[in-house]
């Protein structure tokens, strides 16, 4: 995919809230398409963030739990197993680029498969966020390090015998809203958004009217109630 173009609209839709997204897409006639279910909500507020859907696959692990962890040489095999299991989990991760909204379908297993540390890891690889069909984990941890995530539900528990690695970069569906590799995905304290890339120019176009609609006219009340200009308003 393009990384340039990427970052183009990227750029088309800074600033662009999730209910501008949503009245941009309402104004293309997509009334029932790309709004994520409500169940799906920020870890923290005040983060708002537009990026590229990168797609991924988890399912339930079917396999037979591997012997304990009782000594090195166990806990070694353990780690072996896995390994081979999610054989395809690392090359996926590595193909991260900047402006990347990593999307995973976690098969709704309560997993925490994103935490605190692979989480700065994809940072520093250019994700500027998740939404997460199932859990993460270290929360506390990912709020402190700003990584915005919008999830069903926490956890503390590893992937370990619980899920693992499928496929990538496919079309997917989360909280109801279909996502293909490449979609605009808008994420804020309202929810999330997804805009799919054939209309996501025209979109732009429709939700940045209705943005500065908005900030017009709540600068207007702004000044005639005396209440100190913000960001969302100048």
């Amino acid at each position: 995919m393009n990384h340039a173009e990427n970052l183009e609209l990227i750029q088309l839709f800074e600033g662009i809230r999730v209910a501008d997204a949503r009245d941009g897409l309402d104004w293309m006639g997509y009334h029932h398409y790309g709004s994520v279910n409500q169940n799906f909500r920020p870890i923290f507020y005040g983060s708002p963030v537009v990026g590229i859907a990168k797609t991924a696959r988890y399912l339930p692990y079917e396999g037979p739990v591997p012997p304990s962890k009782k000594d090195e040489e166990a806990r070694q095999a353990y780690r072996d197993h896995f390994s081979k299991v999610n054989s395809g989990e690392v090359p996926f991760w590595l193909t991260l680029q900047p402006g990347d909204f990593v999307c995973l379908d976690m098969s709704e297993t309560d997993v925490g498969i994103i935490g605190s540390a692979n989480a700065l890891w994809h940072k520093g690889m250019g994700c500027v966020g998740y939404l997460l069909n199932g859990a993460a984990r270290d929360v506390d941890e990912m709020i402190l390090q700003k990584n915005p995530c919008w999830l069903r539900s926490v956890a503390n528990n590893s992937m370990g015998a619980r899920a693992y690695f499928h496929e990538a970069d496919i079309p997917i569906a989360i909280g109801g809203a279909a996502i293909f590799p490449g979609d605009v995905v808008v994420g804020d304290g309202d929810g999330v958004v997804v805009v799919p890339r054939r209309i996501a120019r025209d979109v732009a176009k429709w939700a940045r009217k209705e943005n500065v609609k908005d900030r017009a006219d709540r600068k207007s009340q702004y000044i005639n109630l005396g209440i100190e200009l913000d960001s969302t308003v100048s």
